[in-house]
Order: structure tokens, then C-alpha cells, then sequence
């Protein structure tokens, strides 16, 4: 069977590893893929955005199915465009897409249907989204409406904090036109939990829990990233809890999709916080979680494209959706100076240990070699029976994994360590 997942980061690492395990799985092509992925064969030429140019991959290299990982193709609709040419695939179509394109879409939507999230209002001027933060509590949280790699938003502690982050999306375009619309809504305390969901657009079935790190820099300071590391599964997501945001957030939020003509297939995450006035959710994504992905997948028991498949098909409430008890950590290694400005091209070595524990996120060949290409370079994952065995393992592995200007966050599960020792 051959098989294309479009993407080229370290969740489409961990998605193609995963799958490699199926025996029937012949080949994998990732467009554009990155140099590191050994179990795939990298696509360069073909960028995640060039759905003509995947389309007619697919056609002319006879792929059997397709994985469509990122926001952007899904949001540009490339299932759509790739379902029409008679390729299977796994993930959203444009329209149910939105819900991760639109902010203000999804906070609509959870109004209409009475899905728990914050209060918020939604400008198209950033004169009336000032005009707004100047009697709003605080601190408040300014978003972009659009995508924006994972840190269109901001939590502004004062007005002028939030009046900066209003003129930098609306009016510097620092995100182009996701900035065009802002939501601004209140700001909800508690701690967060990523969970990720199958879908075939009726039957969900959740995968194991996880806590993301967003902040660059240790104790949750500095300026919001694409993600620096995870655990799984979240002690604070209690069986309790996962009922009651099974009943009052997963299945509405799939059954409001539907009724909106908007059938939602593939991966649906959800970004929850646990207030004292219960689960809410803070944000939807259409896809898998970066790097959530890394966590979660290795604890996978289950067939990882039987289960695409069915989701696919409609035939999810049948296929068994199995994960270990065991936990697991992923630090992720960045680029000094991400998210800002870095560089990039230094040699990227790794042991053979760390490198069968690592998903490569940003690095290219050059001379034979391989090198740095981004600012989440790569992301070091290891399960154990227990959480702090797991965090413990991953460090370090990561000591095997070496650049130039590596930087890593110290204090990945530090906050799920103190509540699964409590």
C-alpha cells in the first residue's frame, strides 16, 4: 500500500513512524517531508500548500491514501481536491476545516450550541477593539481570527499590553490577513489540557490526554511558541472529567458540525481549560497537535491507519481505538531565539539511541549532512510505566541529540510531575 502524508514538521514524523508499523504499508511519501524522516521518502519539490501539485503526485505515483497533517492545506482544501481525484484521506474538508480557520467561526458555534468557552467579543477594527479593552477585566486574551502557526494569541496583563498585541495583528499584519478580524475574550484560569479526538463525523472515540508547554521559556515565560514539549497522559484530566467533556463538549461539538452542514472527519483537538466552573474550551484545531502528536502516538496500541481509515469511511463506532497506560514526554530542541529571529544550518548529530526516540521537525541535507532548517528542530519522546520515569528518559536521550544553538526548555511535565505526586 502506498501511502502520502502532506506536511513536514515533527508531528508528520510521528504520524509516518506510526503508520510505518502496518505490514501492508509499502511505501510513504511526505510533501515536502524534511531529511530526517529515514521512514519516508522526503518530496522537496512539492510544498504542503501545492494541493495542484499533490493531486497529480498522487495520481501519477498510484497513492492509495493520503494523510493531510497541517492547518493550512486543510484550510486551503486539499482533502477536497484530492478526495475528488479519487484518493482517499484522512482529515478535514474545507468547510468543516473552518473550524480551526475561523476563531470567531468556533466561538460562534459554541454559543449557538452551548458548548462551555469564554465570554468574547469579535472586532473587524482595531478602533473598535480598542475602544472595547478599555473597560474589559483583565488581564484579557487577544486573538487572531486567522491561522497563525500556533501564536496568533496573546495574554495581555495590562490595557496597553492588549492594545499592542490589537495594532501588531490588525495593523502590522504580524500574521497577514488572520489578523484582519481579533476575538478578545476573558481570561479563564485553570489548568489546560490538550485532547485529541477521532471522528468520522458521528462516533468519537478521544486519545490519551496530554499537557502542552507554549511558552518559550521555563515557568511558562516569555512569548508564546509552537509548542516546547509535552506529556501525556495529563494528570489533572481525571475519568470524571473526561465524561463530562465526552457529554458536554466532544459529541456537541461534533453533532453541532453536522447540523451546520460541516461534518467534521479526521482529527478533531481540543484545547481545554478545567475552571472552577468546569471543563471549557479554550480553542479548536482541525488536526493533530504539534507536539502533542509525539506523545500520544507512541502510546497508540491500535492500527494508526485502520483507524484513519475508518474515520474515513464512517465506520469508527466498529474499530477498535486502544492506548497504553504506560506516560510519556517529549522535550522539544529549538533554535536559540525561537520564536523570534535564529539561524539555521548547523550539523544536527544524534546518537542511534536518541535518533529512535526522535522526530526531526526542521532540518535539511547540505553536503551530505544533515542541518538545522528551523526554529523546532527536533522533538526527543520517550514512554515509561510511570510519569517521572518518562520525563527523566527524555532528557536524557536529549543529551544525545547535539547543534550548535540548541535550546531547550528545563522544566517540560514539571507542573503534571508536582499534581501526579500530589
Amino acid at each position: 500500500m502506498k501511502l502520502m502524508v502532506i506536511g513536514g514538521g515533527g508531528r508528520e514524523h510521528a504520524i509516518i513512524r506510526k503508520l510505518k508499523e502496518n505490514p501492508a504499508v509499502e511505501v510513504i511519501y511526505a510533501l515536502p517531508g524534511n531529511a530526517g524522516m529515514r521512514e519516508a521518502v522526503p518530496v522537496p519539490e512539492i510544498g504542503a500548500k501545492d494541493i495542484p501539485a499533490q493531486v497529480a503526485f498522487a495520481l501519477s505515483h498510484g497513492v492509495d491514501y493520503a494523510v493531510v497533517a497541517p492547518d493550512d492545506p486543510l484550510a486551503l482544501g486539499a482533502v477536497d481536491a484530492l478526495t475528488a481525484a479519487g484518493i482517499p484521506c484522512f482529515g478535514p474538508d474545507a468547510r468543516a476545516a473552518v473550524i480551526e480557520s475561523s476563531k470567531a467561526f468556533a466561538k460562534d458555534l459554541m454559543q449557538k450550541y452551548g458548548i462551555p468557552t469564554a465570554r468574547y467579543e469579535t472586532f473587524s477594527t482595531p478602533e473598535s477593539a480598542c475602544a472595547y479593552l478599555e473597560t474589559c477585566s483583565l488581564p484579557i486574551v487577544v486573538k487572531a481570527d486567522g491561522l497563525a502557526l500556533g501564536k496568533g494569541v496573546v495574554i495581555a496583563e495590562t490595557r496597553e499590553a492588549a492594545r499592542a498585541a490589537v495594532h501588531s495583528l490588525m495593523e502590522d499584519k504580524v500574521f497577514g490577513a488572520s489578523g484582519d478580524r481579533v476575538v478578545i475574550e476573558e481570561f479563564l484560569t485553570g489548568p489546560e489540557v490538550s485532547v485529541l479526538c477521532f471522528t468520522d463525523g458521528v462516533t468519537v472515540k478521544p486519545m490519551v490526554s496530554s499537557m502542552d508547554h507554549k511558552r518559550a521559556g521555563d515557568g511558562d515565560t516569555g512569548p508564546n511558541t509552537g509548542g516546547m514539549g509535552t506529556v501525556a497522559p495529563n494528570p489533572y484530566y481525571t475519568p470524571a472529567i473526561a465524561e463530562t467533556c465526552r457529554e458536554t463538549i466532544f459529541l456537541p461539538t461534533v453533532r453541532a458540525m453536522a447540523a451546520e452542514g460541516r461534518p467534521f472527519r479526521g482529527c478533531l483537538y481540543f484545547g481545554l481549560m478545567l475552571t472552577p466552573d468546569g471543563p471549557k474550551v479554550i480553542e479548536y484545531n482541525c488536526r493533530f497537535g504539534d507536539p502533542e502528536t509525539q506523545v500520544v502516538l507512541p502510546l497508540m496500541e491500535s492500527d494508526l491507519l485502520t483507524v484513519m481509515q475508518a474515520c474515513t469511511a464512517g465506520t469508527l463506532a466498529e474499530t477498535e481505538v486502544k492506548f497504553s497506560r504506560r506516560s510519556a514526554c517529549c522535550v522539544v530542541l529549538a533554535s536559540q531565539g525561537y520564536p523570534g529571529k535564529y539561524e539555521t544550518g548547523f550539523p544536527l548529530t544524534m546518537t542511534p539511541e536518541a535518533a529512535a526516540h526522535t522526530y526531526i521537525a526542521g532540518a535539511r541535507e547540505k553536503d551530505g549532512v544533515l542541518v538545522t532548517a528551523g526554529g523546532r528542530v527536533a522533538g526527543v519522546t520517550a514512554a515509561a510505566v510511570t510519569l517521572p520515569e518518562a520525563v527523566r528518559e527524555a532528557y536524557r536521550l536529549a543529551e544525545g541529540v547535539r547543534f550548535a544553538n540548541r535550546y531547550c526548555r528545563k522544566d517540560i511535565g514539571a507542573k503534571a510531575l508536582k499534581a501526579w505526586e500530589d
